[in-house]
């Protein structure tokens, strides 16, 4: 599996559209995905202090569009989804907001 993060508005309309198409893919041309183990550094790093997301478990076996492990920061290589993202493809789609500390922790069943 891998995984997105997405603002629980966004995830609403996507529902609506009949297929999730974030930001990143119009201005860098793919969704940004994480695996599992990096899920955490991703919300820390670029969604600190956010109530408003849902972390979406995507089967790569169900994505029409490409998908590329490609080196996002030094050393590590993420998964990028070249084209929008079919809700057939997502798994689940579960609250994932920090804790009182600000830290966020994965939800249960994921590791």
């Amino acid at each position: 599996m891998i995984y997105h993060i997405a603002a629980r508005a966004d995830w609403d309309a996507a529902q609506a559209a009949g297929q999730y198409t974030a930001d990143s893919l119009a201005t860098e041309g793919f969704i940004h995905c994480s695996t599992a183990a990096q899920v955490l550094g991703t919300a820390a790093r670029f969604f600190a202090g956010r109530q408003d997301l849902l972390l979406l478990e995507i089967d790569p076996s169900r994505l029409a569009a490409e998908l590329r492990y490609e080196e996002g920061e030094p050393g590590v290589r993420f998964p990028h989804l070249y084209g929008p993202l079919e809700l057939s493809a997502v798994v689940a789609a579960r609250a994932f907001a920090p804790d009182e500390g600000g830290r966020f922790s994965l939800p249960p069943g994921l590791s």
